[in-house]
């Protein structure tokens, strides 16, 4: 099968390790490519705007932005971009907010080898894949997902969720500062309205709703 056939492959999970287990099971198959790898979020969409692939499988917990997070960022920017999460994490709270997301299907990689091909072809379908048993958590976190968390966690912005991560993944208003090319105090502002738009009291109260939310792992 011609290249120009193939689906292209974009593979980001910060363990290198793993990148190289998974682009093994894609390589191998005749309609599947993997054209670039990325070990972070933001690398994942510098590389998905450099290359062009046509999928984009990402890794959940990765540094600096998460897996959902450069998933958004990446439906927003590439509307035809198919994206796939690959995740040790059998957890409803991921899931839904992977969807939310724009994701097409959220594969367990302790079954990788079983299902990952199938959802690389289905996303390309234009359908859903979900790992077995995942309809019916769907279901159940949408009918349990309370009623004051949704509107909250809409009213944060790309910036407060930025730094919320950063809050929570324990750097000091100088480091965020730095990184993000802005000031201590605006910095300082942000916390507080995540403080009052969350109803949360500390740094730790933002840590535990980050890692519920799914922006940082525990």
């Amino acid at each position: 099968m011609a290249d120009a056939t193939k689906t292209r492959i974009l593979l980001a999970d910060d363990h290198a390790l793993v990148r190289r287990g998974v682009r093994l099971i894609l390589d191998s198959e005749p309609d599947l490519v993997v054209v670039a790898e990325a070990g972070d979020g933001p690398e994942a969409i510098e590389k998905a705007r450099t290359d062009k692939p046509d999928l984009a499988i990402l890794d959940i917990a990765m540094p600096r932005l998460t897996g959902l997070q450069a998933a958004g960022e990446l439906s927003r920017l590439q509307p035809d971009l198919r994206i796939l999460i690959l995740t040790m994490y059998d957890n409803e709270q991921y899931l839904f907010e992977a969807l939310k997301a724009g994701a097409s299907g959220y594969v367990l990689k302790s079954v990788a080898d079983r299902d990952l091909v199938e959802a690389c072809r289905a996303a390309m379908r234009g359908e859903p894949f979900l790992y077995p048993g995942a309809i019916r958590a769907l279901i159940r976190t949408y009918l349990e997902y309370s009623a004051d968390d949704e509107p909250r966690e809409r009213a944060l912005t790309r910036r407060e969720k930025e730094i919320l991560k950063l809050v929570a993944e324990g750097h000091s208003s100088k480091e965020i500062a730095d990184m993000l090319v802005i000031s201590v105090k605006t910095v300082e502002r942000h916390r507080a309205n995540l403080l009052q738009k969350l109803g949360l009291r500390d740094r730790l109260e933002l840590t535990r709703y980050a890692i519920r939310t799914g922006l940082i792992e525990p």
